[in-house]
């Protein structure tokens, strides 16, 4: 095996964890995603959690739906939004007990 070949698998993973960290570099979804890891949540809850306006947390919840980071679901009135990805979940709160003993 070349070493082409054995860096081709490793630089397409860290292309995947560059562009992850990419999107979680914004303190207000890094803010969402971290209530979000402790269950669901509606954009209400987020709203009342994090301080932001409802505009401000729908348009975070649809770039990150958009990038598969957060989905949803409906429960009655109500639209829940949850981490879609465990590899996202994870890193979250491995980011939280590093950041927020």
């Amino acid at each position: 095996m070349s070493k082409a070949q054995t860096l081709s698998p490793l630089l397409e993973q860290c292309d995947l964890a560059a562009r992850t960290i990419k999107l979680l570099a914004h303190p207000q979804r890094l803010m969402i995603l971290c209530y979000l890891s402790e269950g669901s949540k509606s954009v209400g809850e987020l709203q009342r959690l994090c301080g932001c306006s409802q505009s401000l947390i729908s348009q975070f919840l649809a770039r990150m739906k958009s990038e598969d980071l957060v989905t949803h679901y409906r429960e009655g009135k109500f639209v829940r939004y949850e981490i879609r990805n465990r590899q996202i979940l994870q890193l979250i709160r491995a980011l939280h007990k590093i950041f927020c003993p």
